[in-house]
């Protein structure tokens, strides 16, 4: 019996697809605080680029002539001071006296320290002019009502297992602190 040989199926011919082009990509940019001020904006970004090591201040606008009836700001005087602390961005705003615009404890900055030596460094820059009333826990308020948490890296390890009497231990000894201790933290963790 012969084989018959089978046909390879006819070639489709190629149709050609219009590309369409991938839109630009957008810049990312990244997020950072707006805190607003009576009118210490710059004094306040000068005051935090002294404390950190990568801090800089990147520019500065002043208000206008137009639209004082609203603003209230002098011609020429500072409206914003964009300035950077470890490469947050952060922008201080002369906004004027608000009563409801008042800095409170549902937002406060986040400053992770390497070492004791940093937290040291931290607390006692910031806290300089604060109320001592508000320290508690690592957190302090600054010359300006901005609230700060100094925290030490090794913390977050040991907060991380909420069912562990380490972690117990630990939490426990740092509800006692107000500037936190890393020693301590790591001794009552051990358990000693």
């Amino acid at each position: 019996m012969a084989t018959k040989k089978r046909k390879a199926p006819a070639r489709r011919k190629a149709t050609v697809r219009a590309v369409k082009k991938a839109p630009a990509r957008a810049t990312v940019h990244p997020v950072g605080p707006c805190l607003w001020f009576d009118s210490e904006a710059e004094e306040a970004a000068k005051f935090y680029v002294s404390i950190f090591r990568k801090g800089k201040i990147k520019a500065i606008s002043r208000y206008p002539n137009v639209g004082q009836e609203i603003h209230h700001g002098k011609a020429g005087s500072v409206l914003t001071v964009d300035f950077e602390l470890n490469g947050t961005p952060f922008m201080a705003l002369n906004g004027g006296p608000m009563p409801q615009f008042k800095f409170n404890e549902g937002i406060s900055m986040v400053v992770t320290c390497s070492s004791q030596k940093e937290v040291d460094h931290y607390w006692a820059k910031l806290g300089e002019g604060g109320d001592p009333r508000a320290q508690q826990c690592g957190w302090l308020k600054d010359r300006y009502g901005v609230s700060w948490q100094i925290v030490p890296e090794g913390m977050l390890r040991m907060l991380k297992d909420y069912k562990s009497p380490r972690t117990e231990r630990a939490f426990a000894a740092m509800m006692q602190m107000k500037k936190l201790d890393l020693a301590a933290l790591e001794a009552a963790y051990a358990g000693k």
